[in-house]
């Protein structure tokens, strides 16, 4: 784990965190920055910079762990949705490189803003992506 990493200090408990959830996989920690109350953040225990390097086992766990911390966020908090996030590199907001999954619980008129300005492709330019990004993906 790097000595610098937040994230791997909380993990080793020389930071301090407020826990919501641990496995032998992840740790779930109130985010110190919250965009909403009971904003929530999944942590993998094993160090890995983004999506893009962690280990498919650590993947296939991800999901189910983040699926049962929105559920309890949901039923502790009344909240009426949950926003699940999860940034890869500096250009997609990250800002700490440490694999991680936001879960922000939604209630209406909260004034919570996840919003882009949508673009308007062509019909050409949707097939172009399509076949640009099929001949690059690789199951594991």
């Amino acid at each position: 784990m790097p000595e610098n990493c937040i994230f791997c200090g909380i993990i080793n408990g020389a930071l301090p965190s407020y826990p919501v959830y641990e496995d032998e996989h992840f740790l779930a920690i109130l985010d110190i920055s919250p965009a909403a109350a009971g904003h929530t953040v999944l942590i993998t225990k094993e160090h890995a910079e983004d999506l893009f390097t962690l280990p498919d086992n650590c993947a296939r766990q991800a999901l189910p762990a983040a699926k049962a911390v929105a559920a309890a966020l949901k039923q502790a908090l009344g909240c009426d949705g949950v926003n699940v996030l999860q940034n890869n590199g500096t250009a997609a907001g990250q800002t700490v490189p440490h694999f991680h999954i936001h879960l922000i619980p939604r209630y209406e008129s909260d004034g919570v803003s996840i919003k882009w300005k949508a673009l308007k492709p062509t019909r050409g330019e949707f097939s172009e992506m399509a076949e640009k990004i099929k001949s690059e993906i690789l199951l594991p």
